[in-house]
């Protein structure tokens, strides 16, 4: 069984390294991009640092919720590991539609049995 050499056509090669680095300046342009020319590679809530090689999991959160707010200088922008983000997320969400009795308002069940309540009759009976 014989393998085919084919050439490499250099038009093609041109033509990826092209798009390769206008999807890169693209990316660069975008919010994101510019969070992390803007701020050091670390979670704004665990301190996690990150690298080049781990630097997929540091997301951008926006502080407001709003992600057409983008200003230039970045006070919108927080960056959050994946966890973190989700939590904070998750955070929002259980504040935003009341999924906690803390935050819709209505008041906890009290409780009714005391167990210390005759303690000291109990201990003065010894």
């Amino acid at each position: 069984m014989t393998i085919k050499k084919t050439a490499l056509d250099k038009n093609k090669l041109d033509q990826i390294v092209s798009d390769a680095r206008r999807n890169q300046e693209l990316r660069e342009q975008s919010y994101r991009g510019q969070a992390l020319k803007m701020y050091p590679w670390v979670c704004g809530r665990c301190a996690r640092e990150f690298t080049n090689k781990n630097l997929a999991e540091l997301t951008v959160h926006h502080r407001n919720h709003n992600h057409d707010d983008n200003p230039a200088d970045g006070s919108n922008w927080e960056l959050l590991c994946l966890y973190c983000h989700d939590n904070e997320h998750s955070r929002f969400e259980e504040t935003r539609f009341g999924g906690s009795q803390a935050t819709s308002g209505k008041s906890a069940a009290t409780a009714t049995h005391n167990p210390f309540a005759d303690l000291k009759s109990m201990l003065n009976k010894k």
